[in-house]
């Protein structure tokens, strides 16, 4: 995997992003489409945890869901990447009554690694 960028201000270098459990996403989705369907409105609305993790943390919790390392090259930052970006979900909690459930790192790459051994059939 390409790691682009280890020399951000950041406790471990790495750039800081806000990740989600796709069941998070579709319950957040499913829960927009019944507002339109009863409002008639539609949304605009930011969906994430709202709390940041580094791209090292993701690949600390990809080690050890697949119970490896991850081959690792890391590569100079990719211009005008921001240091940290995740999502402002003050509007989907008010609007939606929404909050992700999922919001550990480890839960969100095991559940995602459990989905694909079993598309993939991997060991």
């Amino acid at each position: 995997m390409k790691l682009f960028g280890d020399d951000y201000p950041t406790p471990d270098g790495t750039c800081v992003r806000d990740y989600i459990h796709i069941g998070d996403l579709v319950t957040a989705h499913i829960l927009a489409a019944e507002h339109i369907d009863k409002t008639g409105e539609s949304l605009q609305l930011n969906l994430g945890t709202g709390n940041g993790f580094t791209v090292k943390q993701v690949l600390d919790a990809v080690d050890r869901a697949v119970g490896r390392p991850v081959p690792v090259e890391v590569h100079p930052r990719r211009a005008g990447a921001a240091i940290a970006l995740y999502a402002d979900t003050t509007k989907s909690k008010e609007i939606l009554g929404w909050v992700p459930e999922h919001s550990d790192m480890d839960t969100i790459v095991s559940s995602a690694w459990r989905f694909h051994q079993r598309v993939w059939d991997l060991p």
